[in-house]
């Protein structure tokens, strides 16, 4: 298979927007560790055919053949107050999820709150979101022309694999930032993206199980988000932090 390669100069080309300052890197050992040390301004960006210790939420070790997956970290500062960052994770989710299904002409990509992008109950792609600074660090990891004997866990599943299509990442990683950055101006704005993330969302009206930090097991029928990106499920426990299993529908 015959894969093109991550450019900068490719991508800074397919934004709509002179906002992001993309810089793509051979390999490190993670883009969102890069990022962090690099002092990042807003609209920072870095990009990478391979890192040797990628990492997802709950400090999982993420990796990925090189230049099958599109593996980015990007730095921006809100405007708005803390409190509120808990639902940018969710915009980034939204977006990753939106370009996917723009680019594929596929709408079965949703988002698994609060992290992951699934097709038909497999894993897609998964992002991780920092505070760091004034701002927020967002890495985000996308299979995309991975084959089944290259995926870590039978759970994952790339583009390629579930709709015979493989994606320019360097228009991918455009289309992502554009749609997250149009996501983030309307949020800034006050604009409620509840009902837009809940259209891409197959975590909601289903049985779902989360374990917390310290291990305890929370199970129930996830209802809502509140305003701050939060689970609610049907008892009324909100669910900010925690490790999220679909229990119904293979999800």
């Amino acid at each position: 298979m015959d894969l093109e390669l991550l450019s900068s100069t490719a991508i800074t080309g397919a934004l709509s927007s002179p906002y992001w300052r993309v810089s793509v890197i051979e390999e490190t050992s993670s883009t969102q560790t890069l990022l962090r040390e690099s002092n990042p301004t807003p609209g920072s960006v870095i990009a990478t055919e391979f890192q040797s210790a990628g990492r997802g939420r709950l400090d999982r070790t993420f990796e990925a053949p090189k230049s099958c997956a599109l593996l980015f970290s990007f730095y921006v500062e809100p405007k708005m107050d803390l409190d509120k960052f808990g639902f940018i994770s969710l915009i980034a989710g939204l977006a990753t999820a939106k370009s996917i299904s723009e680019l594929t002409k596929n709408n079965k990509f949703e988002c698994k709150w609060p992290n992951d992008i699934l097709f038909d109950g497999k894993k897609v792609a998964g992002l991780l979101a920092e505070v760091s600074g004034n701002g927020i660090i967002i890495g985000i990891g996308i299979n995309v022309s991975t084959l089944e004997e290259q995926l870590p866990v039978p759970t994952a599943t790339s583009i390629f694999l579930v709709t015979g299509q493989i994606l320019d990442r360097n228009y991918l990683l455009a289309k992502v930032l554009d749609n997250f950055e149009e996501l983030l101006r309307r949020y800034e704005s006050g604009e409620d993206l509840t009902s837009a993330y809940l259209s891409k969302c197959g975590t909601i009206g289903g049985k779902v199980l989360a374990t917390l930090p310290g291990g305890l097991e929370v199970r129930g029928i996830a209802t809502a988000i509140d305003p701050s990106g939060g689970l609610i499920l049907d008892s009324g426990t909100v669910i900010t932090v925690g490790d999220l299993i679909h229990l119904n529908n293979n999800k």
